[in-house]
This record gives structure tokens, sequence and C-alpha cells, in this order.
């Protein structure tokens, strides 16, 4: 059972969200990044910058700076991660493709990034309501319109099982 604030419980049982919305944050590290990772919003409530104006979300989720390092406003649509059990947390994310650089930059990746999901409230970014880390980026399917990414962590199913087998040295409060 996934863990709510008090606002985020109250927004979903109201009749209307009043206001309350939800943004997802997402980082995406990679050893390539020379200038650190990337951080995304989908939601535009900040104006971060002028001429040109940028916008984003200011949050303090994962040691990021609120000043110097927004999360920047996306067109994005994203599936998030399920709670099963039995499946991998795996989550789609559909960008908008508004910009040459986003192409350059993911076919230039050899290895697979790293990407980190939060969900927060637009009046509270600081308070994660859901948090998804260690995504694997496994594929970008890119169209002229719209970008795909499809993430995924490892399976479970994929740890070694026995981890050591209980002898007498190794666990010896097993045979008293």
């Amino acid at each position: 059972m996934r863990k709510l604030s008090l606002n985020a419980r109250m927004a979903l049982d109201a009749e209307d969200l009043g206001g309350e919305v939800f943004v997802v944050l997402f980082e995406v590290t990679h050893p390539d990044l020379e200038e650190g990772p990337i951080r995304l919003s989908t939601d535009n409530a900040d104006l971060i910058s002028e001429d040109p104006d940028v916008y984003g979300t200011r949050s303090t989720w994962r040691g990021a700076d609120p000043a110097s390092d927004p999360y920047l406003w996306i067109v994005a649509s994203a599936l998030l991660p399920s709670d099963q059990e039995d499946a991998p947390a795996a989550a789609q994310v559909v960008l908008e493709n508004l910009d040459i650089e986003m192409t350059r930059l993911l076919r230039s990746f050899r290895t697979p990034a790293t990407v980190n999901i939060a969900v927060v409230l637009a009046q509270t970014p600081d308070v994660i309501e859901a948090e998804y880390l260690g995504l694997e980026l496994l594929s970008a399917d890119i169209t002229e319109t719209e970008i795909q990414l499809s993430l995924s962590r490892d399976e479970i199913e994929l740890e070694p099982f026995p981890a050591g087998r209980m002898t007498r040295d190794r666990f010896p409060g097993l045979h008293l």
C-alpha cells in the first residue's frame, strides 16, 4: 500500500481537484552527461528564466537546488509503474518532439541512462507522493512528433537464489 500525504488524499477524494495538480518529476542521469543530471517536470507553474521564457518546477527532490537546478517543463504524458508484486516496475513516457537536440541526446547514449521518477503535488513539490528510483531507459521510439521512452527496472526474479547454503559454518545458530 502506498502512503499519500493528507493533501493528496483530500485531492483524490474531492469531487473536483480544487486547484491541486499532480506533477511528475524526472531525473535522468548518465555518465556521459557532462553538466549533471537532466531534470524535467510536467508542470509549468514557475517562471525559471526570461528571454526566452522557460517554465518548470522548483523542488528539492534528490538534492536539487531549487534556485540553480529547477525541473524544466516538458510537454509529456506518463504511464507510471504499477504496484503489482509479480511484475517489474515499468513506465512509459511520451514527450513531444519539440527540439532536434532531444533526439541527438537520446541517440548519443551507448549504455542505458538511469531515470528516477517522483509524483508530487504542484502546491507542495518537496513532498513526494510516489517515487520510482533506478529505472533504466530501455528504448526510445522517435517520430516526427513524439518520443516514446520505455523504462524498467531489473526483474526481481533475476536475483541469484539461493544466496548461500545453510551450513554450520555460515549459520551456526541453526544447528544448536
